[in-house]
């Protein structure tokens, strides 16, 4: 998927991430400020979380829970500067308990990802709309 869209079609491509991720990993990748965060939100909306969902730039993780008693796991690895940190956290552990696991700046811990993770590349255009990738 290569798509050009803007914030009003956000639940859709939600819904087209969450349908094409044969695994449950999905890896955000652009800028700061190009609205990583703000498609995560919608995809917790679409797989109906219950809490509060924000970045976990601080925490590195936070766990939501949805209507269904699955967990939705957020990660945000600005901050991580080795990737020892990643795995001092625990970071396989999540990764493969079959859980939703939605990652910010997964280039910070390039080599612990799986490779069946799904790539999400967000651009933004000088009038304000993005484009949006998935491999």
């Amino acid at each position: 998927m290569n798509k050009l869209y803007s914030l009003n079609d956000l639940a859709s491509i939600a819904e087209e991430v969450i349908a094409k991720a044969k695994y449950k990993t999905l890896l955000f990748r652009g800028e700061m400020g190009v609205g990583k965060t703000t498609l995560i939100k919608e995809i917790c909306n679409v797989l109906e979380v219950q809490d509060r969902v924000s970045s976990p730039t601080f925490s590195l993780v936070n766990e939501y829970h949805t209507a269904t008693n699955a967990i939705v796991y957020h990660f945000d690895f600005y901050r991580i500067t080795q990737e020892e940190e990643a795995l001092d956290m625990g970071i396989e552990e999540y990764l493969y308990q079959n859980d939703w696991c939605l990652i910010e700046w997964p280039e910070n811990i390039e080599n612990l990802l799986p490779l069946e993770a799904v790539q999400i590349h967000i651009t933004i255009l000088e009038n304000g709309q993005r484009t949006i990738q998935l491999t």
